[in-house]
């Protein structure tokens, strides 16, 4: 689940800025100052060394976390988008009557559809894709931990293990066969039931795609992290030839 605090902030930026009539009352270092105060105040409750905040959009305010955190680390789970899409899908015809707030009148009407609405620039997938490639390409890639979804599925002690040496803390043991989690009422709002259900065993199940054969091909190279030049990101996926972690 995404925190409100990348929404606070961005919306506090907003009200500061140029667009606003009472952009002359703000100077750099207040409006920088205001921004930590949100995520200071948010986590006021919360006496711990490390805090982890989570919203997809993160990746494209590397920039500003730099700023505003002398030691930050951003993880981010992929997978490919064709199998996101995907997924996407089957939770869609899960909820057969149920017409959600994910898609409107307009866009619901088929698979190609759904799908195009989901990977533009505004849409639930597109927007976090577009976000990643900032990251994965910015001058704080270093920053970033990219995990993919099969090599945590199939290997998760392993990629966890490895996630605690990226952060630099001490490894303690989890259950991976216990970490079932949902968010009820927030799809119930949304009307999507499911769309956070996670199921309690961490392990990777093959399945067959139910998406038209042309709209996989057309979203299955999406995965550009695959090619690792141009980036600092650390990586833990699977070569284009095993299963080996990196």
């Amino acid at each position: 689940m995404s925190s409100p605090v990348a929404g606070l902030v961005n919306g506090a930026l907003e009200q500061m800025g140029a667009a606003s009539e009472s952009y002359s009352f703000f100077d750099e270092t207040k409006r920088k100052t205001i921004c930590r105060a949100l995520f200071d105040a948010y986590y006021a409750d919360k006496d711990q060394p490390v805090l982890f905040d989570t919203n997809r959009h993160w990746t494209a305010k590397m920039h500003q976390l730099v700023e505003l955190f002398d030691d930050f680390k951003v993880i981010c789970c992929v997978r490919n988008p064709a199998w996101i899409m995907d997924s996407f899908e089957v939770i869609y015809r899960k909820n057969p009557f149920d017409y959600s707030r994910m898609f409107n009148a307009t866009n619901r009407q088929t698979v190609y559809s759904r799908s195009e609405a989901l990977i533009n620039a505004g849409g639930a997938v597109g927007s976090a894709w577009t976000a990643l490639k900032e990251a994965y390409y910015g001058e704080f890639s270093d920053r970033l931990l990219l995990i993919d979804y099969d090599i945590l599925t199939r290997h998760p002690a392993r990629s966890i293990e490895l996630l605690y040496q990226f952060l630099g803390e001490t490894p303690f043991k989890h259950n991976f066969d216990q970490v079932d989690y949902e968010e009820s009422d927030f799809d119930q709002k949304l009307g999507v039931k499911g769309l956070h259900s996670v199921r309690k065993k961490v392990e990777f199940k093959s399945r067959r795609s139910i998406l038209p054969p042309d709209l996989f091909a057309k979203y299955q190279d999406m995965d550009f992290w695959q090619d690792k030049t141009g980036t600092a990101a650390h990586i833990i996926a699977a070569t284009q030839t095993s299963d080996s972690a990196k």
